[in-house]
């Protein structure tokens, strides 16, 4: 380096776990230097993953009411259809007797197993599906920027965001049933 360039200051990321401070966190004003804004960053990180874990639970609420609302949705248009009404009940009543047979079952493929039911997909619901992109982009983007925290390979951002991460499924985790973790 020459003596013209010795004054200037080159920014530089650290290619490894470490506890030394200056790097930025999320933006370039966002920089703990001290060991106080460290720590506070720290809990802030924290209870960002926190949120994040509360923001996947509620997901998962709404998930699970929006699919029984579709569910509901679709088995009453399969039930409501113009032959299962009163008058088209009372409209088969007068008309003409008509003699029944009973039709002989299809030959199954695999006799002895039982036909599958046929699986369906809910229809496009605007109040379900634009609500269930915003929840699902607002939770990716919490998650990019913690990804974006621990990218920094500051250990103490990276141990705050685990144990906010541990104790937001400890919270949260059990609200909305099974579902699928964005993180695998």
């Amino acid at each position: 380096m020459s003596p013209a360039n010795s004054s200037m200051i080159v920014a530089m990321m650290v290619p490894w776990l470490h506890f030394t401070s200056g790097d930025n966190l999320l933006f370039k004003t966002w920089h703990p230097s001290s060991k106080g804004a460290i720590a506070g960053a720290c809990i802030g990180l924290a209870l960002f993953a926190i949120l994040e874990r509360w923001v996947d639970a509620m997901r998962a609420l709404a998930e699970s009411h929006w699919r029984r609302s579709a569910l509901s949705l679709m088995s009453n248009e399969k039930n409501e259809s113009p032959c299962h009404t009163a008058d088209a009940f009372e409209q088969d009543k007068k008309a003409a007797e008509v003699e029944e047979v009973k039709a002989a079952p299809l030959p199954s493929h695999r006799s002895g197993h039982p036909a599958r039911a046929l699986r369906t997909i809910p229809p496009f619901i605007a109040s379900h599906d634009i609500p269930r992109g915003a929840l699902y982009a607002f939770q990716a983007l919490l998650m990019y920027a913690l990804m974006m925290a621990v990218m920094s390979f500051q250990a103490a951002y990276i141990i705050s965001i685990i144990v906010g991460l541990g104790i937001g499924e400890v919270l949260f985790g059990r609200v909305g049933g099974i579902k699928n973790h964005m993180l695998h």
